[in-house]
């Protein structure tokens, strides 16, 4: 058995991108859009991940936008996405930048949460130790849910 990839709909795709890709760094790795079935798939990768992701087609965060309207709920009871990256700090304030809310500063230099366009909660967690605490983070409250 292996991991191939987490799917979450999405209601915006173009929103979602903006997050995922633009904000957050993951990389297009395929797009198909299905004209039948009247929805999109994005399939994305972490930088550190996509040679895997395009060779072994895993791991991936798969974002289905369909067409047609629905309201979607309960992003939370859905858990979390995590990501290890390189530099904990500098991603959140490329995250802030963008207008990303940090939910759960990283306050130990080891972990953070935001929260997708969808209310989809997404763990950031420090490659390798924990980086030592510095300000804003050190004395950021929690904000919202994560």
């Amino acid at each position: 058995m292996e991991y191939l990839h987490t799917m979450v709909r999405v209601a915006d795709l173009d929103e979602s991108l903006a997050f995922y890709r633009d904000a957050l760094g993951l990389e297009e790795v395929r797009w198909m859009e299905n004209e039948k079935g009247r929805f999109t798939l994005v399939f994305l990768a972490a930088p550190g991940d996509k040679d895997r992701a395009e060779r072994d087609k895993s791991p991936m965060v798969e974002l289905t936008y369909n067409w047609d309207p629905e309201e979607y709920s309960g992003g939370r009871n859905f858990g979390h996405l995590a990501y290890r990256v390189d530099d904990l700090y500098a991603l959140c304030e490329k995250l802030q930048a963008a207008g990303v809310t940090i939910n759960r500063p990283p306050r130990d230099g080891h972990m953070a949460f935001v929260r997708s366009p969808d209310g989809i909660s997404v763990e950031l967690l420090q490659k390798g130790d924990a980086l030592p605490p510095q300000e804003p983070w050190a004395s950021m409250p929690n904000e919202g849910t994560w």
